[in-house]
């Protein structure tokens, strides 16, 4: 949901399915006042969500914003789709940040992934 240049670029892993994904994309708006705050609390608050199995986020440079979170099951989006807290952010969000978003929540039924492994240079390889 953030920006997280400084971050290595790491992708959440591939679970067994089945499980939720909720893929949200925005268009913010140009008052972003509150929004860098609000966003990390959130990231921080999900993760106590019993079944929330991670998220990934990407920007672009013209700014459309598309954050991809996942979930063990449809009761664990459930609960963080009617949190209290994450209730106010959702009302803030339409009356200050976003220009547009849509929200599409799929069942994913398949997935697999693939990881370079790393390879060891020593000290004294060219």
């Amino acid at each position: 949901m953030s920006s997280h240049s400084e971050v290595p670029a790491v992708s959440v892993e591939a679970y067994e399915p089945p499980y939720y994904a909720a893929v949200f994309t925005t268009v913010r708006t140009q008052d972003q006042s509150g929004y860098s705050e609000t966003n990390a609390r959130m990231e921080d608050l999900v993760k106590d969500v019993p079944g929330y199995l991670g998220m990934d986020h990407a920007q672009t440079p013209g700014g459309l914003g598309i954050t991809v979170s996942y979930f063990r099951d449809a009761d664990a989006l459930t609960r963080w789709r009617t949190d209290t807290e994450h209730r106010a952010a959702q009302q803030r969000g339409r009356a200050e940040w976003y220009q547009s978003y849509t929200l599409h929540v799929a069942k994913v039924e398949r997935s697999h992934g693939f990881t370079r492994a790393q390879v060891s240079q020593s000290p004294t390889a060219g």
